[in-house]
């Protein structure tokens, strides 16, 4: 299954996929207070349903840390950002 880029829009849970639409555009997030964008799985304007077991687990650890996710290996695939607001 392809994956795609998702941002959140502000204002609800951030599991919830109906709170994502795809993005084609390269978004400039990274740290901060609030999720920004995710890297999940869909084909469709939002994610599929239902979100990733790890999804969920790094949606729940960015808003933790305010870091993106997975945080180690540093130099692994980033499927959370978040930004400031």
């Amino acid at each position: 299954m392809a994956r795609s880029w998702y941002a959140f829009i502000p204002g609800g849970d951030p599991t919830d996929i109906e709170r994502y639409w795809k993005v084609t555009v390269k978004h400039s997030c990274l740290c901060g207070n609030q999720i920004c964008a995710i890297y999940a799985k869909g084909l469709g304007v939002n994610p599929d349903i239902p979100l990733s077991p790890n999804m969920y687990k790094y949606i729940k650890n960015a808003l933790i840390t305010g870091q993106l996710q997975p945080e180690t290996p540093i130099d692994s695939k980033k499927y959370v950002y978040l930004k400031f607001i």
